[in-house]
């Protein structure tokens, strides 16, 4: 379970550029729980995301993992608790290493480290059969330089290792926003088994209106660094993406942004 409490950030503080991207945000996420997070460039959706990750610390506030308070814990040592893909598939990886000792790195993570063999030869047989997984055909590459590969087969990777270890929290950072739609497809697809099988908490930045109606249990609705919108339960279920358009209209209204902004912003989701 993760519990955030009061969580504000200000960029730029005191200067022409200063920004509130977290506005005194709560929320209690359960163990399980697949929870969405949504709004327009700006709103402090990834923001709260990269507060969870410990990409930078909070102004004020409280962030709990289990009871245990990592708010000021570097983003290094949480690691060991928190899985996370990015946006870019290039990101979260070392490309001039191969699939295996990219994902010896990742079994090692949180882990002290000393000499010895990189990738021991009783770990080759367990390293090809969860690659074989992800349906790729890279089971049988493993000595391939993970730069080499595409994009989609890159993301599919770091979503594997990010959850090999079956993290306490896994963070997805818009994952499939780079990927061609049938590609993304794909790692969407992935992502819903690896979640489901390992019931594992997880936080998802998306900029998909349809990826948020068939995703995840709960969708946070973020704007000017709030939470203006928490949608779970029977209402959670029967969210259409036309219902969410309608929410960004009202707040459109309640901003009262230009239409033509309004539109430009709208269209971002659909």
């Amino acid at each position: 379970m993760i519990t955030i409490t009061n969580l504000s950030k200000t960029f730029n503080a005191g200067t022409p550029n200063e920004v509130c991207a977290l506005d005194n945000v709560s929320c209690t996420i359960d163990k399980g729980s697949f929870v969405v997070l949504l709004g327009t460039n700006g709103s402090g959706k990834s923001t709260l995301l990269n507060a969870v990750a410990g990409n930078f610390f909070p102004d004020s506030g409280k962030i709990l993992l289990d009871g245990s308070d990592i708010t000021n814990l570097q983003e290094h040592k949480r690691a060991k608790y928190i899985g996370r893909v990015f946006q870019n598939p290039f990101s979260g990886t070392a490309p001039d290493m191969t699939i295996a000792e990219n994902i010896t790195l990742a079994v090692r993570r949180g882990r002290s480290r000393g000499l010895g063999w990189a990738l021991p030869l009783s770990s080759v047989d367990e390293f090809k059969k969860r690659v074989k997984s992800l349906n790729m055909g890279l089971e049988e590459r493993l000595d391939s330089p993970i730069g080499k590969l595409s994009g989609g087969q890159r993301q599919a990777l770091t979503l594997l290792m990010a959850t090999w270890l079956k993290p306490k929290l896994l963070l997805l950072d818009e994952h499939t926003a780079a990927l061609d739609p049938k590609t993304a497809n794909k790692v969407i697809q992935l992502t819903e088994e690896v979640v489901s099988k390992d019931n594992l908490t997880t936080m998802m930045v998306t900029h998909s209106m349809q990826q948020a109606v068939n995703m995840g249990d709960r969708i946070l609705m973020l704007n000017n660094g709030k939470i203006v919108y928490d949608i779970k339960g029977e209402e959670k279920k029967r969210i259409k993406t036309h219902d969410l358009l309608a929410l960004f209209d009202e707040i459109r209204k309640r901003e009262q942004v230009d239409p033509t902004t309004a539109e430009m912003l709208i269209s971002n989701y659909v």
